[in-house]
């Protein structure tokens, strides 16, 4: 790994050729994994410069020093920064997947908490926050599997407050240049794309309520006032996959998302249950199982479409297939969650939620593997009160802005870099 500053390289040491022949027989599928059909078509060198993975990463130490240790299937560039109020280091890296375990980098002594994704303008961005000032220094760097792992290892230790703020002041943040400022408030970086998702349309009527209202005609009017929520706010742009009463498959509607080269997807939906006392909204990510009967019901209801088409994989074992779409999902769950709890957190106290409103399931709107994905039932069809609400203009307006500020939330936790 090559930065600004000198830093130490390791003797390069043996390791086991499996491992070596599956990390490199990895990176170089995952160029065909992680882009979305067109974008190959429309770019034939993309497979040529695939996007960095992050096969491991571990901390260790305690309140005075922590050592952080970073595993790449090849070396990255990288970029150190600091920033304070709170104690924070940054690391910009290229655009990278981030394929280790979300259990990988928890708290560890100085190191109170870890953000890591990908930041937009093909660039992927980790940050430390810290309970003390620190300097955060490339001990060491080696390669290991004879060459198939890139290994960097930082030392993290206390230092004053001045030498803390001598870091930030030689922090070098890129200004906007007079023509971005004009067009918007917002940092260049800092923009969303955010697609939303009206569920069911055309003679897929979804949902009935008990006085007749259709589910895709509740969903399309939430979707446009969310729309109108999203926009209130700088540096996001929305797109809809649907503004009218028309039909779109699943697949459609995933790949709409990965086309846009989206952010996030957010699908609206308000299911019908065979339980009508239930009522509430539920925010759902991605899982491969679902989290209880509740989940399980209303994925057999709405899968009920074509299969997903998502990225081409019919050339590769099954098995293998399953590997690499996985490892393009590890980051892309790691922020759908985030943003679920921040709905979740937004919701509470403001909207009726169902109990344990966090769940999960294999919804196929939700499996585009490279964009943040979660399925929101703003209620139940099923449910009297619910459907009462879910026509009533007023609600759906409070509801939609509190929907807008979570994603707002998100979007500074992911982008914590920023000042």
């Amino acid at each position: 790994m090559r930065q600004d500053a000198t830093g130490r390289r390791g003797n390069a040491r043996g390791g086991h050729r499996l491992l070596c022949a599956l990390a490199c027989f990895v990176a170089a599928a995952f160029a065909l994994v992680a882009l979305p059909p067109l974008a190959l078509a429309a770019n034939p060198e993309s497979s040529a410069a695939p996007r960095h993975v992050a096969i491991a990463a571990r901390l260790a130490g305690d309140d005075t020093r922590v050592r952080l240790v970073l595993d790449f299937e090849r070396e990255p560039e990288f970029r150190l920064k600091y920033l304070e109020n709170p104690h924070r280091a940054v690391i910009d890296l290229p655009e990278t997947v981030f394929a280790f375990s979300q259990d990988a980098l928890q708290q560890r002594g100085l190191v109170r908490s870890v953000r890591y994704g990908n930041s937009g303008n093909s660039q992927a961005r980790m940050v430390f926050e810290f309970a003390a000032p620190t300097k955060m220094e490339l001990a060491e760097t080696s390669t290991e599997a004879d060459g198939a792992i890139h290994r960097m290892v930082f030392d993290i230790t206390i230092v004053d407050e001045q030498d803390f703020a001598a870091e930030v002041s030689a922090t070098d943040w890129p200004e906007p240049d007079d023509e971005s400022s004009r067009q918007s408030a917002t940092p260049p970086g800092d923009s969303m794309t955010i697609v939303v998702d009206a569920g069911h349309g055309g003679i897929d009527g979804g949902a009935e309520g008990p006085a007749g209202s259709m589910e895709k005609n509740v969903t399309l009017a939430f979707a446009e006032a969310l729309k109108a929520a999203l926009e209130e706010k700088d540096g996001i742009r929305v797109i809809m996959t649907r503004t009218d009463d028309s039909f779109l498959s699943l697949s459609a509607r995933v790949r709409r998302a990965r086309e846009a080269a989206a952010d996030l997807l957010i699908s609206l939906h308000a299911d019908s249950i065979a339980v009508r006392s239930l009522r509430g909204a539920t925010v759902y990510t991605l899982s491969d199982k679902a989290s209880d009967a509740v989940a399980q019901s209303l994925v057999d209801q709405e899968n009920r479409e074509d299969a997903i088409i998502g990225t081409s994989l019919e050339n590769a074992p099954e098995d293998i297939a399953a590997i690499l779409v996985d490892l393009a999902r590890t980051e892309t769950r790691v922020f759908s969650t985030g943003l679920a709890q921040q709905v979740i957190n937004s919701f509470e106290g403001q909207v009726k939620l169902i109990n344990n409103p966090l769940r999960h399931a294999g919804f196929r709107v939700l499996q585009a593997p490279d964009v943040p994905s979660v399925l929101v039932e703003m209620g139940y069809l099923s449910n009297r009160e619910d459907e009462k609400l879910l026509n009533d203009e007023e609600w759906r307006n409070n509801t939609a802005r509190l929907l807008a500020q979570s994603v707002e939330a998100y979007r500074e936790t992911i982008l914590a870099g920023r000042q």
